[in-house]
C-alpha cells in the first residue's frame, strides 16, 4: 500500500474577472452550486484519498479562508494554511509548501477549478512514473482563453496563459502533480 499524496490546493489570485463580486471576497469562496468553489477541489482531493491538504491563499482573504474551512475536519481533511504575501504566481505559493510536502511527491490543484473526474486513476499513473512531474490537460475548442502547453515530443516544455496563438488544442486543467524536484527548480 502506497503512502497517500499530499495535496496543495492554491486560492491566490484577484479575481478581478469576477469583479465586483470579488470586492468583498475571495473569488474561491464565492459559491458555484451548492458549495463554495473551493470546496470542489477540495471535495475532489478527499475522495482520491488525499486527507492532508496545505491551502495557500492571500494575507487579505487568509481569515476568510479559515473561518470556511478551520481545520478541514468537518470535510474529512486535515488542513494546513501558508500565506503568499504578495501575487507571485503558481511557483512562489508552490515554494511555501516545500517544508508541507517534506520531500514526498504531491498534488496541487487550482482552487478556482471544477473538476470533472475521479483523480484515483491518474494518481496511479503518476506513482507508476516513479519521478517527475505531470500536468492533466484536456483538449479544447477555445485554447486561448486557458494555459496552453507547447509540446517536443510527449514532453510539456513551455506553458503559456492565454496565448493569442495558441500552440496546442490543449488546455492545463489546473491539476499537477510533482515530486520533491520541483522545489529545486523553483529555487532557481
Amino acid at each position: 500500500m502506497h503512502e497517500s499524496l499530499k495535496g496543495i490546493v492554491l486560492a491566490g489570485g484577484t479575481g478581478s474577472r469576477l469583479y465586483p463580486l470579488t470586492k468583498v471576497t475571495n473569488k474561491h469562496l464565492l459559491p458555484v452550486g451548492r458549495y463554495p468553489m473551493i470546496y470542489h477541489p477540495l471535495m475532489r482531493l478527499r475522495e482520491a484519498g488525499i486527507e492532508r491538504v496545505a491551502v495557500v491563499t492571500s494575507p487579505e482573504h487568509m481569515g476568510d479562508v479559515v473561518n470556511l474551512l478551520g481545520s478541514g475536519r468537518a470535510l474529512g481533511l486535515d488542513l494546513t494554511y501558508r500565506v503568499q504575501d504578495k501575487p507571485g504566481g503558481i511557483a512562489q505559493a508552490l515554494g511555501l509548501c516545500e517544508n508541507f510536502a517534506g520531500g514526498k511527491p504531491f498534488l496541487v490543484a487550482l482552487g478556482d477549478n471544477i473538476l470533472e473526474d475521479n483523480l484515483v486513476k491518474e494518481i496511479e499513473v503518476f506513482r507508476n512514473q516513479k519521478r517527475g512531474a505531470r500536468i492533466l490537460l484536456k483538449e479544447v475548442p477555445d485554447p486561448e482563453r486557458y494555459g496552453v502547453p507547447r509540446f517536443e515530443g510527449d514532453r510539456i516544455v513551455e506553458i503559456t496563459e492565454k496565448p493569442n496563438r495558441p500552440a496546442s488544442k490543449f488546455a492545463v486543467t489546473g491539476l499537477y502533480f510533482y515530486d520533491a524536484q520541483v522545489f529545486d527548480f523553483i529555487r532557481t
